[in-house]
């Protein structure tokens, strides 16, 4: 939308959010956890939402939620790198701005998300009185030490690592010390890594899309990454156009958000945030997922030797209608892994809504689609 609208569209005074916590295998035995987990997130998220909080400190909010309970592949619970430690990755990214601020294999941190956060706000002010660029992507230790000068408190791993990040780990240990008859190591693809991850009921990247009262739209992701990776690796939660994308409503008077979870490497190689949200522009917003996983993702050719393809996406679609107060709300999410758990609310919401999509055993389709619409009540 034009930027003459949108101070008319602030007169529509609705938000909207969603969250996951991951596209993986999530178990029945712990579906409750994770329901809970987006349940709350989406609360705390519209508390700040009911109190006019920007797009981008409503998604920090949500995110920190995920962060906190340890079911979540994100801060606290965090898959365990190959020495035993907590690195996470986290970015998030203003619609209305479009500044953007993330955190690579960043330790001793509780909440990645609110150090990008940060680096965002760095984004959005611009160059310093002396030229000097805010950063707007750091990495290892000079994203601990950064996060430490701006006021954030430093924490032990012992803080992060919980038992069942742990049996996970060892799990996944012990099954990579396997040898074959002539004593030489197995080796996994990278996609069965993840599946080892799962079987520990440790999802990929949590993330949240949003949309405040003034109809300004954010995405944020936060990941601990794959189960027993190199220190130092970076997955898709941190890099542009991967783990999140968010703009402004357009010309055609569309706005999206966008956040996706899967294997980080298969992520990178297809921007698969940034390409469903360019696609959600010209057509509406199942079109946009289902070609962005099949066509984009599934047919990528930088992914033609992978057999396993491990993908989820969560986008947030906005269109104006005739009027300020004449608008559509539609959430999609979509996934090529065998669960992907969801949560959203609305401002007429009593309570928040949590969904765990499934394919189920004998679907032909690689890819399963679900989402819903939202048309707030004329003022």
């Amino acid at each position: 939308m034009c930027s003459n609208m949108q101070d008319e569209f602030s007169l529509f005074g609705y938000g909207f959010i969603a969250v996951h916590v991951g596209a993986g295998y999530h178990s029945l035995l712990h579906e409750k956890d994770y329901k809970q987990a987006c349940r709350a997130a989406c609360a705390e998220a519209m508390k700040a939402i009911k109190q006019g909080f920007s797009a981008k400190d409503v998604v920090t909010n949500a995110i920190t939620a995920l962060e906190d309970f340890p079911c979540t592949n994100a801060g606290i619970g965090s898959n365990l790198t190959k020495l035993g430690t907590v690195e996470c990755d986290a970015s998030i990214m203003d619609g209305n701005s479009s500044a953007f601020g993330a955190v690579g294999a960043l330790k001793g941190i509780r909440n990645p998300i609110r150090v990008a956060n940060k680096l965002l706000e760095g984004d959005m002010t611009g160059a310093s009185p002396l030229g000097l660029i805010s950063p707007i992507f750091l990495a290892g230790e000079g994203a601990f030490l950064w996060a430490v000068n701006h006021g954030f408190i430093a924490c032990c791993d012992e803080d992060m690592i919980t038992d069942r990040s742990v049996q996970t780990w060892k799990r996944c240990k012990s099954r990579l010390e396997l040898t074959d008859v002539d004593h030489k190591p197995k080796t996994f693809p990278l996609e069965n890594l993840c599946n080892v991850s799962n079987e520990g009921n440790h999802m990929d990247t949590v993330g949240a899309v949003c949309m405040d009262r003034h109809g300004h739209l954010c995405a944020g992701v936060s990941s601990g990454g794959v189960i027993y990776k190199i220190p130092g690796r970076i997955g898709q939660a941190s890099i542009y156009g991967s783990g999140c994308w968010a703009t402004s409503r357009q010309v055609n008077k569309v706005g999206v958000a966008c956040c996706t979870s899967g294997c980080g490497e298969h992520l990178v190689k297809t921007m698969l945030a940034r390409e469903c949200a360019k696609l959600a522009l010209t057509r509406d917003a199942v079109s946009a997922v289902q070609e962005g996983l099949e066509d984009v993702f599934l047919g990528s050719p930088f992914l033609s030797s992978v057999e396993h393809k491990l993908g989820g996406v969560l986008l947030l679609r906005v269109e104006e209608g005739e009027t300020a107060d004449d608008c559509t709300v539609d959430l999609v999410w979509g996934h090529t892994t065998e669960s992907m758990c969801v949560g959203y609310m609305t401002e007429q919401d009593k309570r928040p809504k949590a969904r765990l999509s499934r394919i189920q055993k004998g679907q032909q389709h690689p890819v399963l689609l679900e989402g819903t619409v939202y048309r707030p009540p004329h003022r």
